[in-house]
């Protein structure tokens, strides 16, 4: 792994969820999901009753996360890219992942997994001054992760 693969995994343990985008009938989309790091690959856990995994499984997706909202100066975020396919996790994994919400979009929650291998990753920081106050960042979390 380069170097800014291995910096783009660390960012990722940092924080849980991101955001998987991929197409589904010619028509691209973003979905939330919830992410641990095994073995170099980023494993997801998404709702099945969304459907996502579907068009997910076998093709290639983005896998991106950030800190955008997390109150630090210092803003990232990463993106991975990479084909992802179904698995089935360890018991060590599911435990790395934790509870799922009991709920997504009020049906019950039903796991699935997939494995991301990444073929790359990139990663963005967005640093700011020290003029730059608590309040502002506010305002510019909301601009930034619009244009980042």
């Amino acid at each position: 792994m380069s170097t800014d693969d291995l910096r783009a995994i660390e960012l990722l343990n940092r924080v849980r969820y991101g955001r998987v985008a991929t197409s589904m009938r010619a028509m691209p989309f973003v979905a939330p999901a919830r992410h641990i790091v095994a073995d170099d690959r980023v494993v997801l856990r998404m709702h099945r009753g969304m459907g996502y995994h579907q068009a997910c499984s076998g093709s290639v997706v983005a896998y991106g996360a950030d800190n955008f909202h997390s109150g630090e100066s210092d803003l990232w975020a990463v993106q991975f890219t990479g084909i992802a396919n179904m698995v089935r996790p360890t018991e060590d994994q599911l435990e790395l992942f934790g509870p799922g919400p009991h709920r997504v979009d009020g049906e019950p929650f039903e796991p699935v997994y997939m494995r991301l291998t990444p073929q790359f990753a990139t990663v963005h920081i967005l640093e700011y001054g020290p003029e730059f106050s608590a309040s502002e960042s506010g305002n510019a979390r909301r601009h930034d992760s619009h244009a980042a």
